[in-house]
């Protein structure tokens, strides 16, 4: 096997397809109730790789685990220990962190429906399927795993057509992962924001942005016997437990589309195009998904180097916190002089504008599922409130949980200092709790290519978190590690 070879057999197909053809999906949280059952039923769950399969398969199964599933699974603590701190740690289980993840008033995680207390989730089952498929699939592998574990909770999805609660096309924006592996091993300085991203960014056991590997359970090969894990790239002597696996967040986002289109309107005035203008710079795109900072045939490929004050596209504007789409160095005049003075801090123009750090080492995939009953705009601004839910099953992988996941959600979406913003957080996925200082976090603010910013505010909160857990999705391989003996302490 050579050194470029991508192990697509051995990678859970999420990471690589999404599983948009399959547009039926449930996401069975489980715990387990008898271990050895449970590692029984993990040796041998058909989990779907990413090899490419034509047509594509009617029904998929992807498995992940959380270091609470590990812990329940047996698993030895120095494996355990040797993932990153963040996942051991868990989400939802310090003071610290919810603070800096907006996790703090109505998201508390003491709220939360699931993911705290002794509500955290041990295995998280994610099923795919094809229109008419799910029941059945589901009720088959509710069935097969029911004697290693008890459901905690089913979390059912909708398929909207690629329409987010709110009314806007998701799913845009994302990384292209360079699965040829054509980006070199090394640190290179990017001065122009680019959409292909290093495998290693959401790969374990592959080389990421920075040019090295991140850290995860490498361990001697006496433990691995039967050779069940690939060898590490970076330390051939070692079996590599994370490689071709990944972190995976998930949380429930329950969304106040009422809310949020009765504010807007109020804003507006009542004025159709007023609203709808106003809540696409509330978004940073269109209902269609056009970029508001410019017109675009591809919808994915644009920067914002030519709006720097905002005046298109709002500096807090969701996707723009999101995605900043920068480079390493803000833009500049061609040469060695211009670069240097860039580097250094000598140009006044440009140190204005670095205030947000290099998208490239903050991306993540996102693989979430909408849920509940679609609001339109006119039911939202009748005033009669459905009594269901709507919302999105947030998904994301990445290899790094703090310096991808946590640093977007903290730095960047739950900031009220973005990119040199004040009283402000995002302002659709933001809580509304004043800040550290008691300042305010409710406004929003529209700059004008004269004068002073327009700045709104009183923005009610439009996003709780009704429950959240960290996982480990693992590769094939590791998974069938995971759930032998061998995994369970020393040889």
């Amino acid at each position: 096997m050579s050194a470029s070879t991508v192990d697509v057999d051995d990678i859970q197909g999420l990471l690589r397809f999404g599983y948009k053809h399959q547009t039926q999906a449930s996401f069975l949280l489980l715990q387990v109730k008898d271990r050895a059952a449970a590692c029984a039923w993990l040796s041998s769950v058909p989990v779907n790789s990413a090899v490419t399969v034509e047509p594509p398969p009617e029904t998929a199964l992807q498995l992940a685990l959380s270091c609470a599933g590990l812990q329940a699974l047996g698993v030895a603590e120095d494996i355990v220990n040797a993932f990153s701190a963040e996942f051991v740690l868990g989400l939802g289980r310090d003071s610290s962190q919810a603070r800096r993840l907006g996790d703090v008033g109505a998201n508390a995680p003491e709220r939360w429906q699931w993911g705290s207390g002794q509500r955290v989730p041990h295995v998280l089952l994610m099923l795919y399927a094809r229109p008419g498929r799910l029941a059945a699939f589901q009720q088959l592998i509710e069935a097969q795993c029911a004697n290693g574990f008890e459901i905690l909770v089913t979390l059912s999805t909708s398929d909207m057509d690629g329409i987010e609660p709110f009314g806007f096309v998701d799913g845009i924006s994302q990384p292209k992962l360079d699965w040829e592996r054509t980006r070199a091993v090394r640190d290179q300085e990017q001065l122009a924001y680019s959409n292909l991203s290093c495998l290693g960014e959401y790969l374990l056991g592959y080389p990421n942005e920075y040019g090295g590997y991140t850290d995860r359970p490498l361990l001697d090969p006496q433990r691995d016997p039967q050779a069940l894990l690939p060898c590490a790239e970076d330390q051939p002597l070692q079996a590599d437990l994370g490689r071709n696996g990944s972190y995976l967040v998930l949380r429930q986002l329950r969304q106040d589309v009422y809310g949020f289109w009765q504010f807007v309107n109020a804003q507006a005035a009542g004025d159709a195009v007023a609203r709808e203008r106003l809540a696409a710079a509330m978004v940073g795109r269109t209902m269609q998904g056009e970029p508001v900072v410019a017109s675009t045939p591809d919808l994915n490929t644009f920067d914002y180097q030519a709006d720097p004050q905002g005046v298109r596209c709002p500096l807090g504007a969701h996707v723009r916190r999101a995605n900043p789409r920068n480079a390493d160095l803000p833009s500049g005049k061609p040469g060695l002089f211009s670069w240097l003075k860039r580097t250094l801090g000598l140009d006044a123009h440009a140190r204005e504008q670095d205030r947000v750090a290099s998208t490239r080492f903050h991306r993540m995939l996102r693989r979430g599922r909408e849920y509940g009953v679609p609001v339109s705009i006119d039911q939202a601004l009748s005033g009669v409130a459905s009594s269901s839910e709507t919302g999105l099953h947030f998904i994301c992988l990445g290899a790094n949980l703090a310096r991808q996941f946590e640093f977007v959600q903290s730095a960047w979406l739950a900031s009220t200092r973005f990119d040199g913003l004040r009283h402000e957080r995002d302002p659709l996925l933001g809580t509304r709790e004043p800040a550290v200082d008691g300042s305010p976090t409710n406004e929003f603010s529209l700059p004008q290519a004269q004068g002073p910013d327009l700045r709104l505010s009183g923005l009610p909160q439009f996003v709780t978190v009704l429950g959240g857990a960290y996982f480990f999705l693992p590769g094939i391989r590791a998974l069938r590690y995971l759930a032998s003996t061998r995994a369970k302490g020393s040889p």
